[in-house]
Parts: structure tokens; C-alpha cells; sequence
């Protein structure tokens, strides 16, 4: 189980790693004696509004070590066990970018569960963040007042033991993983991307069709919003400067 918190949200823009947490689950226990946790030298300014999401500022972090001195206890660390993480892109793209920036090897076939995905295939068109999922699966989480890669992490496998039946061990909890590289294409991979449905909005084209029960699962999912949250605010009337 694997979280990490960064500096902002695009590593290609230049954001970094602040903290990345991990802690193993074997025969669906979790091992609270293997861990690995590191506080990391993201060598730049930490955005004060981020600052205030994780709690790590600039002076945490500057006797840390950048990324690319860890990296390797990290990669020894996760072997080649199957990482579950929260919206695995978004780790994966840090992670995947710190290593290729720091000419280490890659972990593009290891395998990956996105608990995101799973959340979304069983709890469709509801909110599916890692406190909702708490709450829902009854989880206590009173201790996080902040996120925290390791909180975080054992947290998630707290959710995803859950998700997948409990603690009762399984042979199969039919959740399938996917290589890590099946998330995040860093630049120097992308020759493979649909060009033309990134492209459409620049060139004028026509974007690519979106089938019809996707359409009405979106309109499903607007109507929701507006009703729940009184007034939506693409249906206000535009303000007059």
C-alpha cells in the first residue's frame, strides 16, 4: 500500500516528492513492522497552501534527502509485490518521473491496483476519495487531521481489505492488476497517445464520440449535483462586471 504527498500536482511542471509512505499486506494482514516511510528534499519551495494540506514545510524537509538517494531502499523495499494505491497515476507519475529524471531504473512492469478505479466500479457516481471510503466502510480515521503518506497508506489498506472481502484470507479477491506503465506515459514514451483526441480543441476538429450511456450517466450526475447542492453554478445567470 503506497501514498505519497508532493508539492503540487504536476511533476512534469516541476512539483516533487515531500513524503512517500508504504506498508505491506500479506495474507490480508497488515504488516505493521514493514514500513517503509521517508520525508524527502523536494529541492524547491513548498506552496504554503499545500503546506497546509500535508504540514510539511520548507524547513522539514531541507536536512532530507532528495528522492534519487532513497530511491533505491525504496525500490528494494517493494521487491516485486503489487502496489495498491489512491488514484495511482497521480503517485505513479511522481515516483515514475523522480526515477527517470535521476537515470534509475524504471518500475514500468510492476503490477498496480488503483483503489480508485475499484471504488468507482463499485460505488459509481458517488464521492470516492480515501475519507469517504473511511466513513463508508466504517474505518476509524479520527487520527488524520492531515494527510501523511504512511497514515494514508495504512489507511488504504484498511479500505482496501475491505473492499475485497475483509480480513478472511482469499485466494482470489478478483480485483485484477495492471502494469504501472498502463497509467503514466512519461514524454519520453508518448509516441503511442491518441494525437487526435488530444488535439481536437487546438486543431478544430471534432473530438471523438462519447457513447450514449456515458452521456446520460453525466447528465445523471449534473442533475445530482444541482439538486444536492441547491443551485449549480453553471446555471446561475452570468455576473455583470
Amino acid at each position: 500500500m503506497l501514498d505519497t504527498e508532493t508539492t503540487g500536482l504536476s511533476p512534469l511542471n516541476g512539483d516533487r516528492m515531500v513524503e512517500i509512505g508504504a506498508i505491506e499486506v500479506s495474507h490480508r494482514a497488515i504488516q505493521r513492522d514493514r514500513i517503509f516511510h521517508e520525508y524527502v528534499n523536494p529541492q524547491r519551495h513548498i506552496p504554503e497552501e499545500v503546506v497546509r494540506i500535508h504540514g510539511i514545510s520548507d524547513a522539514d524537509v531541507k536536512d532530507k534527502p532528495p528522492f534519487s538517494e532513497i530511491a533505491g531502499d525504496f525500490i528494494d523495499f517493494i521487491g516485486d509485490a503489487t502496489l495498491i494505491i489512491h488514484n495511482a497515476a497521480f503517485d505513479l507519475g511522481f515516483i515514475m518521473h523522480e526515477l527517470h529524471q535521476a537515470n534509475l531504473p524504471d518500475i514500468n512492469n510492476i503490477p498496480v491496483i488503483d483503489t480508485l478505479q475499484l471504488a468507482r466500479q463499485q460505488h459509481p457516481q458517488q464521492r470516492n476519495n480515501l475519507d469517504a471510503l473511511c466513513d463508508r466502510y466504517n474505518i476509524d480515521r479520527s487520527q488524520r487531521t492531515r494527510h501523511g503518506a504512511l497514515m494514508d497508506a495504512e489507511l488504504l489498506a484498511e479500505v482496501y481489505l475491505a473492499m475485497t472481502g475483509g480480513r478472511q484470507f482469499s485466494l482470489d479477491t478478483g480485483v485484477k492488476a495492471q502494469p504501472a506503465s498502463s497509467f503514466v506515459r512519461l514524454p519520453e514514451t508518448l509516441s503511442n497517445r491518441d494525437e487526435k483526441a488530444e488535439t481536437a480543441s487546438i486543431m478544430g476538429r471534432q473530438s471523438p464520440p462519447m457513447p450514449e450511456k456515458d452521456l446520460q450517466a453525466h447528465q445523471a450526475l449534473l442533475e445530482r449535483v444541482h439538486k444536492e447542492s441547491g443551485q449549480a453554478i453553471w446555471l446561475l445567470p452570468p455576473a455583470h462586471s
